[in-house]
């Protein structure tokens, strides 16, 4: 891999690569565009067959951070880490601590919050090596777990493609087919349930499988592999990216594809275009899964969850304006959300550069 060329094809400003042999931290931090303000993205934990792996992913997420960012209206940047490997053996104070300390390296150009494999815990070890760090407990300040508040930008997303696409965001009677139900699958199931769909769930972790059935015992199990031809009205990737791709998107016959997946494109023309020729209306996955990242920015203001829920619920509004791009623009979904995002970057980034004048420095009897 030539690392300067992939930071190059995609913009990225600063990639910082984190070791510490005693704690075993092997970690990569991606700051792809900090035009908005400082670069706000989670850290994943993930067993990586190869370092390369690891450097493509983050390098991606950072930069759908930045547009994720842009889009929901948040004036920060976009930037992302990875911890290589495996959350369930290798996590200990002292690896998380160590990390906290380059990320209080970065002096806020990166602050950083929980994502997968991670969870409040690791970020409250972090947090005692820097104050560059979101989603602590409520009881030091916090918003705790966004995995609710990512659940409900999707569900809301979701009600706003459904009108698109059909006239109506009624979910009653509607067939749900939810890919993953780790944290925020769970919760999408909650609202889904409560607003009268029909959902069948999928998951390769047994225990994720047992926590919602035994809250939900009508929802239907399904074979992984079973999700792509479930015959239903919405399929919602929850679980890892890329399950839309040549192999999968014409075994679908859901209408309307809206999950909390990240990067579900494997490719993004590719397959952008293949689900639009069959019909299949794409919630763009960094706007619909933005919730999350609103719900951490908040604590940078002083967390309010009331405040919170209103803005994540916004969602909605910014999903309907992107079909409206996309229709107007004649753009597929994920362009116009592109449309979107860059938009308003280059906007703001022009309003800084207005000259605002600066104090008088005095410098011995003069003063320039």
């Amino acid at each position: 891999m030539h690392i300067f060329d992939e930071i190059a094809r995609k913009s990225h400003e600063q990639v910082v690569f984190c070791h510490d042999e005693v704690s075993g931290l092997r970690a990569v931090i991606a700051i792809h565009d900090t035009t908005l303000g400082p670069a706000l993205g989670g850290t994943r934990m993930y067993p990586y067959a190869s370092d390369e792996d690891a450097i493509v992913d983050v390098l991606r997420l950072s930069r759908g951070m930045t547009y994720k960012s842009a889009a929901a209206g948040l004036n920060l940047g976009g930037g992302k880490a990875v911890i290589i490997g495996n959350p369930k053996k290798l996590k200990s104070e002292q690896l998380f601590r160590a990390y906290g300390r380059f990320v209080q390296g970065l002096a806020g150009r990166y602050i950083t919050a929980e994502d997968v494999g991670t969870t409040v815990r690791d970020m409250e070890w972090v947090r005692h090596e820097t104050d560059f760090v979101t989603g602590i407990s409520r009881a030091l300040g916090g918003s705790g777990d966004p995995s609710p508040m990512t659940a409900l930008g999707v569900f809301e997303g979701m009600r706003a493609t459904l009108a698109f696409q059909t006239g109506s965001e009624s979910l009653v009677g509607k067939r749900v087919s939810v890919q993953g139900v780790g944290a925020v699958g769970r919760h999408l199931v909650d609202y889904l349930i409560a607003a009268g769909a029909t959902v069948s769930v999928c998951d390769i972790d047994e225990d994720n499988l047992r926590l919602v059935t035994a809250k939900h015992p009508h929802v239907e199990v399904i074979a992984p592999e079973a999700v792509y031809d479930a015959d239903v009205d919405i399929y919602a990737p929850c679980a890892m990216g890329a399950t839309l791709n040549p192999d999968t998107i014409p075994r679908l016959k859901a209408g309307v594809v809206a999950g909390s997946a990240n990067n579900q494109l494997a490719s993004e023309d590719r397959d952008g275009q293949a689900l639009a020729a069959r019909g299949v209306l794409y919630a763009p996955d960094y706007v619909i899964n933005a919730g999350g990242l609103i719900n951490v920015a908040n604590e940078l203001e002083g967390y309010n969850d009331e405040r919170a829920a209103q803005q994540v619920a916004a969602i909605h509004d910014i999903i309907r304006d992107i079909y409206t791009i996309a229709r107007e623009e004649e753009q597929l979904p994920h362009e116009a959300a592109n449309t979107l995002a860059l938009r308003r970057i280059a906007g703001i980034g022009r309003i800084k550069n207005h000259w605002c004048g600066v104090p008088t420095i005095k410098r011995g009897r003069g003063a320039v």
